[in-house]
């Protein structure tokens, strides 16, 4: 299964349109879980360490860089390897008058940048890069003295849908199934950081949400886009129970989980 086709088709959908890519990072902001832990890490971090200039490093859409650009005065740098979201975002950015806030393409694994941050948010990238270690390397040497990264990716404890070894992910874009904690660790460790907090989300209750509002209909996306116009009647009869399963999660961290969220420092 692919998400990258389905993003592609929102994106040509919204286009330049400044009120549908509002309307998309509201929606997102309502329905995807991963989205309430990470604001959640986002808000801790940005009150202790209030950056001046943060890197969101495989921006995607923007949502998260036009997040930490709308509830802090930091300048916010938006990197990621598809030029046309990228052009995209910065015309969105434009519009929306936020000078603070620019994108730009280019390759994480070599993120040539002649400047320092002190925030690095990397979310739902690390499992699509072979050379994850260079890309660690790569944040250390961004960020300032003090500074920190948070990082949002699967585990192996049933991220990608993974239960059982010798199973792979069903999302077919990604290069591994997940991190162990001590994988993680140790990368980051040798890239140079100081884990300050590893948490896991997506439970066995949030495992209940993804496949409900979000397997589910990306399988269905994934055979025909024309189920879109389905997908707002089946959203209605199932995102009560979602809600639910969500809710569970955020509020009750799970023990172990199909997602990590990781924070770390460099020090100095």
């Amino acid at each position: 299964m692919k998400y990258e086709p389905i993003k592609d088709k929102l994106s040509s959908i919204i286009g330049d349109s400044t009120f549908l890519r509002r309307a998309l990072y509201a929606l997102l902001g309502i329905i995807f879980l991963r989205e309430w832990h990470v604001k959640r890490g986002l808000r801790k971090t940005m009150r202790e360490l209030k950056p001046r200039t943060i890197l969101d490093a495989g921006s995607g859409f923007g949502q998260y860089s036009y997040y930490v650009a709308k509830n802090s005065d930091a300048e916010v740098l938006g990197v990621d390897i598809n030029g046309d979201e990228v052009e995209k975002c910065n015309k969105f950015a434009g519009a929306m008058r936020i000078a603070r806030l620019s994108f730009q393409q280019g390759d994480l694994e070599k993120l040539e940048i002649d400047r320092k941050f002190d925030l690095v948010i990397s979310v739902d990238v690390m499992e699509h890069i072979k050379n994850d270690l260079q890309v660690f390397t790569n944040f250390f040497r961004l960020l300032s003295a003090g500074g920190k990264v948070l990082i949002s990716t699967p585990s192996n404890f049933g991220g990608s849908n993974v239960h059982e070894e010798g199973e792979h992910s069903f999302i077919d874009e990604h290069y591994r199934d997940g991190y162990t904690e001590s994988d993680i660790t140790s990368k980051l460790e040798s890239a140079g950081f100081k884990i300050e907090s590893i948490r896991y989300t997506y439970g066995k209750i949030g495992s209940w949400y993804w496949n409900l509002a979000v397997r589910i209909p990306v399988r269905l996306l994934n055979r025909s886009f024309g189920f879109m116009l389905v997908l707002p009647f089946y959203y209605i009869l199932v995102f009560p129970f979602a809600l639910v399963f969500m809710t569970f999660d955020y509020y009750f961290p799970p023990e172990k989980g199909s997602g990590l969220l990781v924070i770390a420092r460099k020090g100095g």
